[in-house]
């Protein structure tokens, strides 16, 4: 049983023990943060792809332009598409880290990361992948990708997180959830229109990293002009 499956079955798990269990991770998980090179990105996508696959071949694509531009790339540090991007984070030139997650059915890390860590709980993996981000750059996937889709969008239009881009590559695997939100979620006042505008669909890796590069040299030219404030 895993230890997620215990705190979550009532009865089964010891309060303290399981805070401090959780504690301990998310300090594992900062110590391997700090250790992460800025500017970085995070980037997923179903791990149940092979190297021969569009989705594995774009992310290889889309991690060696990372590592070009100097950026670092944080994956779930898993084989399919996590796996291509690291590996053209790596062959790129730059830094490739692994956010792995204890499962059931194991899921083990893929070759090719220069810093490794693997959770126990998917919460403190999370905070994990959007620390160090400035955007994230989303291929198709399942319930997993989607969990890690609809995450990065709540925390931007609640306010948890500062509004980074969120990337979705392969506009014909997307475009069929961008119209549904358009039809459906807009007109029933689910979500505002301006929220859809926080996703960005392209099917060109170059133009997947632009836009996340833009917006970050856009974010520090803002944060730059802003005023000081006078020192008391």
């Amino acid at each position: 049983m895993t230890d997620d499956r215990k705190i979550l079955d009532a009865g089964t798990s010891d309060i303290e023990e399981s805070v401090a269990k959780i504690a301990a991770e998310f300090r594992a998980g900062f110590q391997l943060v700090a250790q992460v090179r800025s500017p970085a990105v995070a980037m997923f996508g179903s791990a149940r792809v092979d190297e021969h696959s569009k989705p594995y071949r774009s992310a290889r694509e889309v991690g060696r332009r990372f590592g070009e531009a100097g950026w670092s790339v944080v994956t779930g540090g898993g084989g399919g598409v996590m796996e291509g991007a690291n590996r053209g984070a790596q062959e790129g030139g730059g830094q490739s880290i692994g956010f792995n997650i204890k499962l059931p059915h194991e899921q083990h890390s893929n070759p090719y990361l220069d810093l490794d860590h693997t959770f126990d709980h998917f919460y403190a993996r999370k905070v994990c992948f959007v620390r160090p981000a400035e955007g994230f750059v989303i291929f198709p996937g399942g319930f997993g990708t989607l969990d890690e889709l609809y995450e990065s969008l709540t925390l931007i239009q609640t306010g948890k997180i500062r509004h980074f881009p969120v990337v979705l590559f392969d506009s014909d695997y997307w475009t069929e959830m961008i119209e549904w939100f358009r039809a459906e979620l807009i007109p029933d006042g689910m979500i505002s229109p301006g929220d859809v505008d926080l996703l960005h669909l392209t099917d060109d890796p170059a133009e997947a990293v632009q836009l996340v590069l833009d917006r970050y040299e856009e974010r520090r030219a803002d944060s730059a002009a802003a005023p000081k404030e006078d020192a008391q």
